[in-house]
């Protein structure tokens, strides 16, 4: 699978969702769907956890910078 953006990546997974929740998905599919619904939760909280690290890297930077004058 190419990396697609966070919002694209929800956005396919909430239809994923819709469809299974609203029985519009074919027996045939369901097992495909749902190996793609955990591949694209796999790739977003990869995505969130890599954010949340360089979001705490800024903060420790600020810190630094702060304490420093």
């Amino acid at each position: 699978m190419t990396e697609n953006k966070y919002s694209k990546s929800i956005a396919k997974l909430e239809e994923i969702i819709n469809r299974i929740d609203n029985q519009k998905i074919d027996v045939d599919e369901l097992s495909s769907q749902v190996k793609e619904a955990a591949a694209l939760i796999k790739e977003c909280k990869s995505k969130i956890d890599k954010a949340e690290l360089e979001v705490k890297k800024v903060v420790e930077n600020f810190k630094e910078e702060d304490s420093s004058k």
